[in-house]
């Protein structure tokens, strides 16, 4: 017996040795235990088997929390929006009323509507071309919607564009009256032009009439009042702003017949609103309310329909006015927020026609600012 465990030992000890001589096996392990049976020496190899690791349950979504300005505009119930106060059909302040009216002021109250359902809760601070900037970039305003045009400079340096509201163009208007015989830019060679400083008029003024190698003189003033009061004392031979701003002073000028605007169009000057850096969900609530009058002038609601459309089975209807889904949530807004906003102003066609349209002393035709689907550049994201 005593050999016969002896020669077991031998083949054992042989065996580790030609196991330590061997390339390292590959996984799984191999782990070796020695067991003695019966004073019988037996080896026996199992396949080392790694502990489960435990499973980790994701971690719910973190509750929102709302961005200081937005905090900040809740908590003190009311929008304060930087407008203008001396544009007719855009932004304009009735002396003799003390109420502020126009297609802009409209996106001011579609906010204050979307947030505490109450069109009244907003303090307007009208502010001049040159304020503008400084009224954002020191947060005096929670949101300009002010005739203001989108640029890459304003963008950076001012505060942050949300949407274009309606897309203009840079022109130019002349007394006919008095100049018959221009019809052009080059017509105007060695004229007077009025013009607005701060803006982007001034700048596009100089690009263009360089262009054209046609000299002119520009008359500069600070403001859009006595810009236009010179001009209809005579004082230039032309006055230059965006189109839409010219069909809206000419309303208010002696004579208004007497007045024509150039076909020619001078530059792109999308218009919308802008809010102070820092707040992205401040920012994505304004986005949202100027998308979500564009898709519900899309999908027919209006405000004389608002209610019954909420019966409608119209899957991107339903989530537009909070009947399905919860997508209010990520922007920190009550479910009914569309629904408040176009019982208080109607849908974006209905704002552009009640302060611009057909009936209104300007006018103007939809053109550009028509939907997409009707040859317009009005096109909103889906809210989904």
């Amino acid at each position: 017996m005593k050999k016969i465990v002896l020669a077991l030992a031998c083949l054992l000890v042989f065996a580790f040795v030609l196991g330590a001589c061997a390339p390292a096996p590959t996984a799984p392990q191999i782990v070796k235990e020695t067991v003695v049976v019966k004073e019988t020496v037996v080896v026996r190899e199992t396949a080392a088997v790694a502990a489960p690791k435990a499973t980790v349950p994701p971690a719910p979504p973190a509750p929102l929390v709302l961005g200081a300005r937005f905090k900040a505009i809740n908590d003190r119930k009311k929008l304060i929006c930087g407008v203008n106060d001396v544009l007719p059909g855009f932004g304009f302040l009735d002396k003799t009323t003390g109420a502020f009216a126009g297609f802009d002021i409209d996106f001011c109250k579609a906010l204050a509507a979307a947030l505490f359902n109450d069109v009244k809760a907003i303090e307007y601070r009208p502010v001049t071309a040159a304020q503008r900037g400084p009224a954002l970039q020191t947060g005096e305003v929670d949101v300009l919607i002010r005739n203001t045009t989108w640029t890459v400079t304003r963008d950076a340096t001012w505060g942050q564009f949300v949407a274009t509201t309606f897309y203009d163009g840079q022109g130019m208007m002349v007394n006919t009256k008095k100049n018959p015989t221009v019809k052009t830019l080059k017509d105007l060679k060695d004229a007077s032009i009025c013009v607005q400083t701060g803006t982007t008029t001034e700048l596009n003024l100089t690009d263009r009439m360089r262009a054209e190698n046609t000299a002119f003189k520009p008359v500069v003033f600070d403001t859009a009042d006595p810009t236009f009061a010179a001009y209809d004392e005579g004082r230039c031979d032309a006055v230059t702003t965006d189109i839409s701003g010219l069909i809206s002073r000419r309303t208010l000028l002696k004579a208004p017949a007497d007045h024509t605007i150039l076909e020619t169009v001078m530059s792109k000057e999308p218009l919308g609103p802008s809010v102070p850096t820092g707040d992205a969900q401040w920012l994505n609530v304004v986005k949202w309310m100027v998308f979500e009058l564009i898709e519900a002038e899309e999908y027919g609601i209006t405000s004389a329909n608002v209610d019954q459309m909420l019966t409608s089975r119209v899957p991107e209807v339903q989530r537009i006015l909070g009947v399905t889904g919860e997508l209010n949530k990520t922007l920190g807004v009550e479910k009914d927020w569309v629904v408040r906003m176009i019982k208080a102003v109607g849908n974006y066609g209905e704002i552009f026609d009640r302060n611009l349209g057909p009936k209104t002393p300007f006018n103007l035709s939809r053109g550009v600012n028509n939907l997409w689907t009707k040859g317009g550049l009005m096109y909103a994201p889906p809210y989904r």
